[in-house]
């Protein structure tokens, strides 16, 4: 046996399958706790959780499919399911199934099935059910379906040893994969015949998928098994076009319908024939309003609605600035302890500026809001957990529709950050579910105009800076700004490029829970250590990068040697000897000052030699109108690459200045005593941040998303003018109301 067979012996690897919203991610960490691991699948951006738990002595390898309705390929999510399902053939496949909406999810059940998958279903939320006085038979339901089903209570770990001692002993009988035929009517039956026969004859697939159920994802339209024939034999896939072209047009003049739906009907029929041989009852009025009905009448009311959203949205910020106010000033004294006790220990050169400029300055500014972060992702992911999202897209639907887009854009602006701290990169990838190709790219190109987690570090230092009365309040409105801009920008490109009707919104409500605090914990934790993450690996790169060109060349010899004069003809003046100048000396202060200003000049000149400071400084020709001098410039162009780097670059500018890391304060309290920064050149830095091109790896998922890099360019482009307008126009005004005092 090889070592491959021994470790795959050794060691059993089931899957976790569910709807979104059925408990599953629950379920995940209340098995695994902290013995995840979160990664990418191979070649897409959807996430990979994988996580151990010992049953026994034995290590079961649990792997958290993504969240979904089906296994057809309609989204990146489902074909990532199914194609590990099918080349990873899990020992045992948990189907988590939601007691209180049973019917529906018991849609993906059958597709399991039909695949011949090895299930054993998690009946998750039986409190839930019983509250809304559901009972269910969970013996009927297994016997019906000929596969074990276990109650739990995923929240509050109930049923969790039952489960896995279920899953443990089905996985010992190592049985090949069975799939159950569903009958679809004979119109259907007699082309699934002919599709299998033939599938079977070419030998096609049938080493991965059974050949119906290749067949019915043909009927199905589903796009990946359609491509996958056609490249290996296009004359086979003419073939299978016709007999399917052929019962469509025969369903549609008899049933004015189509395969597709015809399935769906046949499925949901096959779930219903077994719900009603006593495996479910109602205590209850099925007319009775649950819980979450109620809450909803108040939540989601035509007026109130909105109302409470927004209040929520500002709560959230309070929570989040009042709390993180501690951690983050602990954090800023621990990186400026750092830096002075690196000064101390090193000689001055080259290193020491690198490790204290580039490395502690840039990457400590960005680590010094992890708290921030922190506390702003637990307050999303309780919003989450507890089902309030699904309603504030519930509600924006009726806003977005106005604007052309489609309700579950929504999504892809709260994922992008519509309520702050989320990443553009997944808000795009988000898009594929909107069937609209004119709705998609809207989308598309307007979630970067939301405040990601990237941007958030900058806009808080900024806020904290000049409105730190007010960072709350200040941070909701800019909020709401990114929101409107957004909207405006989607409605500007579907009434010209993007032309085209817009289709109706169809979502799932999923009941309100109380989250627990070990899965709050899992997913802030999980947000937070990606953030801390990119800020150890992409930022510390791009961050001595940019020390690097802030750097060198360095200054002319004359010029140094000028200096030097300076400051011996400074000591002759104050008859200084080689012992120095003792704190005591009458004069003291007044050569000190004098000394600090000949320094600073230095430091300031070298900078603007650099090759950084000389890209800065030719920007002036155009950014003064919106306010911005040479050194923001150069953090400004760092910012094309990751928005996190505006605050490590601007951290790296005034460090390279500042004569005494002693006595260096953190950034804020630098530019808050700098003459040239106020209050109307800090707002109008951060609309121009807020709206300018998107970080590079942004870019790159656009033009992939969309098929073509004339919209990466175009959303690099478009977005940095209409950012720079705005700036300027802030600015401009700002000064002539006089508010730049």
């Amino acid at each position: 046996m090889s070592e491959k067979e021994v470790q795959k012996h050794s060691q059993i690897t089931i899957a976790l399958a569910g709807n979104p919203n059925s408990g599953k991610t629950t379920l995940f960490n209340a098995l695994t706790g902290a013995r995840q691991h979160v990664g990418n699948y191979p070649g897409v951006t959807v996430e990979k959780k994988e996580g151990v738990y010992t049953h026994n002595g034995r290590q079961i390898k649990i792997v958290d499919l993504p969240g979904t309705y089906s296994l057809t390929a309609y989204s990146e999510e489902e074909v990532v399911a199914r194609e590990f399902l099918v080349h990873e053939h899990p020992e045992v496949v948990v189907n988590i199934v939601d007691a209180s909406n049973l019917e529906r999810n018991l849609y993906l059940t059958s597709q399991f099935l039909e695949l011949g998958a090895p299930v054993v279903i998690a009946l998750n939320m039986i409190d839930v059910a019983k509250d809304r006085g559901i009972e269910i038979d969970a013996g009927k339901l297994s016997e019906l379906l000929g596969v074990p089903v276990v109650p739990i209570i995923a929240r509050a770990s109930r049923g969790l040893q039952d489960l896995m001692d279920v899953v443990a002993r089905e996985a010992a009988k190592q049985k090949e994969w069975q799939p159950v035929d569903i009958s679809y009517g004979d119109d259907i039956d007699n082309v699934l015949l002919q599709l299998e026969e033939a599938i079977v004859k070419e030998n096609f697939l049938v080493d991965i998928y059974p050949a119906r159920w290749t067949a019915i994802k043909f009927l199905e339209n589903d796009e990946q098994i359609k491509e996958i024939i056609s490249k290996k034999d296009a004359v086979l896939a003419r073939g299978f076009e016709g007999m399917v072209a052929e019962v469509s047009a025969h369903l549609q003049k008899t049933l004015d319908t189509f395969p597709e739906a015809i399935i769906s009907d046949h499925r949901y029929g096959f779930i219903k024939a077994i719900l009603r041989q006593g495996v479910i009852s109602h205590k209850y009025d099925r007319d009775r309003l649950y819980t979450s009905d109620k809450i909803d009448k108040v939540l989601t009311h035509r007026f109130l609605g909105p109302l409470i959203m927004l209040a929520v949205l500002l709560g959230l910020y309070k929570f989040t600035f009042t709390y993180s106010e501690l951690p983050m000033s602990w954090l800023e004294n621990f990186f400026s302890w750092i830096g002075a006790a690196v000064d101390s220990v090193m000689p001055d050169g080259l290193l020491k500026s690198l490790l204290i400029s580039g490395v502690i300055d840039g990457v400590g500014g960005v680590l010094g809001f992890v708290p921030i972060i922190m506390f702003m992702f637990f307050g999303i992911a309780f919003l989450e957990d507890f089902g309030y999202l699904a309603r504030v897209a519930f509600m924006m639907d009726r806003v977005l529709r106005v604007f052309g887009l489609h309700g579950s854009s929504v999504m892809s602006y709260i994922i992008s950050g519509g309520i702050a701290g989320g990443c553009a990169v997944p808000g795009v990838m988000a898009t594929r579910t909107l069937r609209s190709p004119k709705e998609r790219m809207a989308t598309l190109l307007t979630t970067p105009f939301m405040n990601c987690g990237a941007k958030l570090p900058v806009l808080a230092l900024l806020t904290g800076t000049f409105f730190a009365a007010y960072q709350a309040q200040f941070m909701f409105a800019l909020t709401l700004l990114a929101w409107l801009v957004a909207l405006i920008a989607a409605k500007i490109l579907r009434l010209t490029v993007l032309k085209g009707e817009s289709t109706p919104f169809v979502m799932e409500l999923p009941p309100y829970r109380f989250p627990t605090f070990k899965g709050l914990l899992i997913h802030t934790w999980e947000k937070t250590w990606q953030y801390i993450k990119k800020a150890g690996t992409v930022i510390l790169g791009i961050s001595i990068l940019l020390w690097a060109l802030m750097t060198f060349p360095g200054l002319p010899e004359k010029v140094t040697v000028d200096y030097d004069k300076q400051r011996a003809s400074l000591q002759t003046r104050f008859a200084v000897d080689q012992t120095g100048m003792y704190e005591n000396h009458p004069q003291y202060n007044i050569f000190m000052e004098q000394l600090e200003k000949i320094n600073v000049s230095e430091a300031e000149a070298a900078l603007r030699h650099s090759l950084a400071g000389r890209i800065g400084s030719a920007l002036e020709v155009v950014s003064w109108l919106p306010g911005f001098e040479w050194r923001t410039n150069i953090a400004l162009v760092g910012g094309f690459a990751a928005k996190e780097v505006v605050v490590s670059t601007l951290g790296t500018a005034y460090s390279l200045g500042e004569v005494d890391p002693e006595e260096a304060a953190p950034l804020s309290k630098t530019l808050a005593a700098d003459p040239a920064w106020n209050p109307v050149k800090a707002l109008a830095l951060i609309v121009f941040i807020m709206f300018y091109a998107p970080c590079f790896v942004t870019v790159v998922c656009i033009v992939r998303e969309a098929g073509s890099w004339k919209w990466g360019l175009f959303s690099m482009a478009f977005n940095t003018v209409f950012a720079f307008v705005l700036a300027t126009l802030v600015h401009q005004v700002g000064m002539v109301l006089g508010y730049g005092g």
